[in-house]
């Protein structure tokens, strides 16, 4: 489902997420929190490693990034992680340089930042400001 899709038919569900999309988990489904502590032993794993290719998807790529920078959980949801980016990270003494590498694929930009007004009964043209055009 798009997010306007989920807007327009669960609107409470997309306030909810809205106001707290690290713990939100949807009805049967999993939250940021949820694959932070699943991820844990892969993480884990990864910090034993010399070079090392993840292929995953943008919520696992957030929380991978989240860790290595070392962002707070309330900032994880909301880390940019375009599609089809090779996202390069080296260590440097207190933390990890990113570099990022795009690759000639077209894609729709899937990046939303936190909206400003996550009321519950907020009128749905609000609702969808910070979601990104997908032409």
């Amino acid at each position: 489902m798009t997010y306007e899709e989920i807007q327009d038919h669960y609107p409470l569900e997309f306030a909810l997420r809205d106001q707290d999309k690290y713990r939100y988990r949807y009805p049967k489904g999993e939250s940021y929190e949820d694959l932070v502590q699943r991820l844990e032993p892969v993480i884990m794993e990864l910090e034993r490693q010399e070079n090392v290719l993840v292929i995953c998807h943008q919520a696992v790529m957030r929380c991978l990034l989240a860790y290595f920078l070392d962002k707070a959980a309330e900032q994880l949801p909301y880390l940019k992680c375009p599609l089809h980016t090779v996202l390069k990270l080296t260590p440097v003494a207190y933390g990890c340089k990113v570099e990022s590498i795009f690759l000639n694929v077209a894609a729709v930009n899937t990046h939303r930042d936190r909206p400003q007004n996550v009321d519950i009964s907020r009128p749905p043209e609000e609702a969808l400001v910070t979601v990104p055009a997908h032409q």
